[in-house]
């Protein structure tokens, strides 16, 4: 009886230590930006403004402005929609200003560097945010394909891109790090 009691003891608490640490990984997968526009007591102004999209994947500046303290943030948003066989969902991610710059120069360096290049065997390469959006490439059967993934955990959030729609995205992103 001992060892049964110990066994659900064990049990509990692995449980229990599994999801304060799955919790608090989602915790830090929200981008400053998130951070600040979820805060508890603050009353926080939102505003939209579109910049383009690309492959159906829509670009926007979040301009965020807590109204009682009256500080603001700023922030780039990617969303895009998915269709599945009974429903549609939206899927977003939220870049923090400060994370921009890389993303631009990874992109430049994929279009520079890694497009001309050939490998041997499987090969990604990728740009990773603090909010768990993902952009990149891989190399697979004789070529490069590249992607945007949207929601770290979702398989369903992935906007697949050609190599020719690389200039756009870069533009795009270009003329979005002006509004920030």
């Amino acid at each position: 009886m001992k060892n049964i009691t110990k066994a659900i003891l064990a049990t509990g608490i692995f449980v229990l230590a599994t999801t304060v640490t799955f919790a608090q990984s989602k915790e830090q997968e929200l981008s400053n930006a998130e951070k600040f526009s979820a805060k508890a007591g603050g009353l926080i102004q939102k505003e939209f403004v579109e910049i383009g999209s690309v492959k159906g994947a829509k670009i926007s500046v979040i301009y965020f402005t807590d109204l009682i303290t009256n500080t603001k943030q700023s922030a780039l948003k990617f969303e895009c929609l998915s269709v599945g066989k009974y429903s549609t969902d939206t899927k977003s991610a939220v870049l923090d200003a400060d994370e921009v710059d890389g993303l631009i120069k990874s992109i430049k360096i994929i279009q520079e560097k890694i497009f001309p290049s050939t490998a041997t065997n499987y090969t990604e390469v990728s740009f990773k945010s603090r909010g768990g959006f993902d952009a990149g490439c891989f190399w697979s059967k004789g070529s490069w394909s590249t992607y945007l993934k949207l929601e770290k955990y979702d398989k369903d959030s992935y906007v697949f891109l050609g190599k020719d729609d690389f200039p756009t995205l870069l533009g795009l992103l270009e003329q979005a790090k002006t509004k920030l």
